[in-house]
């Protein structure tokens, strides 16, 4: 009941929700970081993949000069839409590109930077041959990937959820895709097909994931991601249900009340 295209389906009230509470939740700490990696380093312009809502692309125009030209691409031109109506402190340009052939000139880009995309892209080593062939020499690749589902408990709790909801079917996108390209080895080998020659630099980071009530994770995995999707194929009836027996899950390991689960990633940095 799922297709890699469902796993990119960032549509109807998702771009809203995604944005309300997700980006506050798991996205915001990991944009600044990827932001302070960058931002000592001579810059002019600057592309980024799978900007979404736009988070990292606002963390970049209020760090960088108004001199870098900054070029936002996604998708999903929801999400555009969605991140172009948040704004940034200078114009950006946003463009809707597919990562497999990125609609720009060899070396355009002093760096390319990709928040939790390179998950979803799904031939990895073109999407990396893509990004070093739009990078001049020198410039700088750097991108995230969540770790395993079991070190992100507010996903965790909701994948679980899910399963005993659905035990004869359970909705997987959250451990296939957002959590399913964590293993090191594997990022490196793909890097290596791209065509980079310099090794990644890789660090994982541990932060932490806070919300004012259980319920905001449960909307926010169940309602504002493609998981959405996987749960209304399988009974479009059962979405509130679904989100429920999310937040009941969260509940009953964080407690009533405002929660605090651990989040962790790699952030993966290569030369071209």
């Amino acid at each position: 009941m799922s297709s890699p295209d469902a796993d990119k389906a960032f549509t109807g009230s998702i771009p809203r929700l995604y944005e309300e509470y997700l980006v506050p939740m798991i996205f915001e700490p990991y944009a600044v970081d990827l932001v302070n990696r960058i931002v000592s380093r001579p810059l002019t312009r600057v592309l980024e993949i799978a900007a979404g809502t736009g988070v990292v692309t606002r963390n970049l125009a209020s760090a960088l000069p108004e001199s870098v030209s900054i070029v936002a691409t996604d998708l999903n031109q929801a999400m555009l839409d969605m991140a172009s109506k948040v704004g940034t402190r200078y114009p950006v340009e946003w463009r809707q590109a597919d990562a497999m052939q990125l609609p720009f000139e060899d070396s355009m880009f002093d760096a390319v930077v990709c928040q939790f995309g390179v998950m979803f892209f799904p031939d990895k080593p073109k999407a990396f041959s893509e990004m070093r062939r739009v990078l001049r020499p020198g410039g700088v690749l750097i991108f995230n990937v969540w770790d395993r589902i079991e070190e992100n408990e507010f996903a965790h709790n909701v994948a679980a959820a899910l399963a005993a909801l659905f035990p004869n079917d359970p909705p997987r996108f959250m451990a296939r895709t957002p959590h399913g390209y964590h293993d090191l080895a594997t990022i490196t080998r793909d890097l290596e097909a791209g065509g980079f020659r310099s090794s990644p630099h890789i660090s994982t980071v541990a932060a932490r994931s806070r919300a004012t009530s259980a319920r905001i994770p449960a909307i926010a995995y169940c309602q504002g991601t493609p998981l959405r999707g996987e749960i209304e194929a399988r009974d479009k009836s059962r979405l509130s249900e679904a989100t429920d027996a999310a937040e009941e899950a969260i509940v009953r390991q964080f407690g009533p009340g405002p929660v605090d689960g651990k989040i962790q990633a790699h952030i993966i940095t290569i030369e071209r």
